[in-house]
């Protein structure tokens, strides 16, 4: 690859989302940087290596100090401007685009390699994770664990080291860094490629045992700062999952995986939510889980299978896979169902794909049918991607899109609800939140926040049996925060002070950070 080739890309990549820099803070953005001191200052965010994530009056927990640190030097220098986090989100997808055609031209041709990175570059399912500020965390893991790769290549064992510590600390599923540079190894070409140039490593040398070892003790030291910081939000499931047990979660897990390899090939229907009815849930197992299973059997396989004869799809296979699994929901339940932002890596697979698409078609029909196939679909990647940015450009923008594109989305109407709540509009408010009801009644959180909506305008009678349907939902576990809340108010409305108080030190126990919403009603 020439570095007019790498310029190429990034300039591709960066110039797509320039747009963005008109955009402010959307949906997580607030919480995570707008409101949150540790991401104002450097040393505060230096300080909050030893604090979760989220706010702790949010109690959602989970660990990525490196991304809040990335903040605060952003507010340092813009003073707390949207726009420049935007631009510095943009610039670090071009960076990781670069290191992916770096990583991918060990395999590929230079043209197919370039090819790939504009694939990349322009994937519409990108545009969450780039436009929205709180995928930052997706796009310094990426960039630390295609660093970490490439620095091993070159046995720069300090750098790879560190760039694998970038991707850990930005992010939970960073600790595949390690894996992935071990498939990567096992990838390697016995023979010098003709693609490969002068780049160091690309032999049959071995890695270091100390190098491994270094990898291990840095994983296992996450692991367990992890687990002292982050675990408070660790238990926090979907809604969806609280009740039905492990055929239960896979009936939703499957389905979800095979939606996730329908956007990676066909990206046209795009969302901000993926839950109950975005993605249809059954009692039992569908075709769509069906056809997640078959996903879930064929991407392994593809590892193993090309590994000789396609080993950019072998290592972008199992890069997909790897980067996906934390969130898959199909071990353990996960905070979502599905995010276009956690499918951020997984485009390598798409974007190799395409890359040796094109030496095929040009190996047989000539390098012109090749390069005019491969533009077609840029020109519609790139077209669908750039018609998706408003929707990212503010709360307002965010909800309306959603509404339109996907009105069966249960969070949609939530939000929708809560707005009208805040702008007076009651009867707009009591028909979103029925809508949202009847979209899917099992989840506390929604059940709770309408419970106090009513407790609100005084209406108790209706508010009552809410409370305690919250309270079967929650399961006696993080939904109890929501169900706790609305039974305190609901004990204040009845005038029962004495009662909300003990619901309120019980909520204090039992959750971090739930003083302050009780400190003003108590006042």
């Amino acid at each position: 690859m020439t570095k007019r080739d790498l310029l190429i890309v990034f300039v591709a990549a960066v110039a797509l989302y320039l747009p963005t820099v008109r955009h402010g803070f959307v949906q997580d953005d607030r919480a995570i940087i707008a409101s949150n001191p540790a991401a104002h200052s450097i040393p505060r965010a230096i300080v909050a290596f030893g604090a979760p994530y989220w706010p702790p009056e949010t109690g959602a927990g989970l660990y990525r100090p490196a991304t809040i640190l990335s903040y605060a030097i952003d507010w340092t220098i813009s003073g707390g401007r949207p726009g420049w986090f935007h631009l510095v989100n943009a610039l670090w997808h071009g960076v990781v685009t670069v290191l992916l055609v770096l990583v991918l031209a060990r395999w590929l041709p230079p043209l197919a390699a370039l090819a790939a990175g504009l694939v990349f570059a322009w994937h519409p399912v990108h545009v969450e994770a780039v436009a929205s500020l709180v995928g930052r965390a997706e796009l310094l893991v990426a960039a630390g664990i295609l660093g970490a790769v490439l620095a091993a290549r070159r046995r720069w064992w300090i750098s790879a080291g560190l760039c694998a510590a970038l991707a850990m600390f930005s992010k939970e599923h960073g600790v595949i860094a390690g894996v992935v540079i071990l498939f990567d190894w096992w990838l390697r070409p016995h023979h010098a490629s003709p693609f490969s140039g002068t780049e160091r490593g690309s032999g049959s040398e071995h890695y270091p045992l100390g190098f491994w070892l270094a990898l291990v003790l840095l994983t296992a030291g996450y692991l367990v700062l992890w687990r002292v910081i982050g675990w408070a939000g660790a238990n926090d499931a979907a809604a969806i999952f609280y009740h039905g047990g492990m055929s239960g979660r896979l009936a939703v897990a499957l389905p979800a995986l095979w939606r996730a390899a329908v956007l990676l090939v066909l990206p046209v229907s795009l969302s901000s939510d993926y839950g109950p009815q975005v993605i249809a849930t059954n009692a039992g197992f569908s075709l769509a889980a069906v056809l997640g299973l078959t996903v879930l059997v064929a991407v392994p396989a593809l590892v193993v299978l090309c590994r000789r004869r396609a080993p950019a799809i072998a290592f972008t296979a199992a890069l997909a896979a790897l980067s996906y699994l934390p969130t898959s929901n199909l071990f353990f339940p996960s905070g979502i169902v599905l995010a276009e932002r956690n499918l951020y890596l997984a485009v390598a697979l798409v974007a190799a794909a395409l890359g040796m698409g094109m030496t095929w078609v040009a190996a047989r029909r000539g390098l012109r049918p090749a390069v005019l196939c491969a533009a077609l679909l840029l020109v519609l990647g790139v077209g669908r991607s750039f018609a998706r940015l408003p929707a990212w450009r503010d709360n307002r923008a965010e909800l309306l899109a959603l509404l339109e594109d996907h009105p069966e989305s249960y969070r949609g109407h939530g939000s929708a609800a809560a707005v009208l709540a805040g702008t007076g509009d009651t009867a707009g408010a009591r028909r979103e939140y029925r809508m949202a009801d009847s979209l899917f009644p099992e989840d506390p959180f929604l059940i709770a926040a309408r419970a106090i909506f009513l407790l609100g305008i005084g209406d108790t009678a209706g508010a009552a049996p809410l409370v305690a349907r919250a309270q079967e939902m929650a399961a006696g576990g993080v939904g109890d925060r929501p169900a706790l809340r609305a039974r305190f108010v609901l004990e204040l409305a009845r005038g029962h002070r004495a009662q909300a108080a003990q619901i309120a030190d019980s909520a204090r126990r039992r959750f971090s950070g739930e003083a302050r919403w009780y400190r003003f009603y108590l006042q």
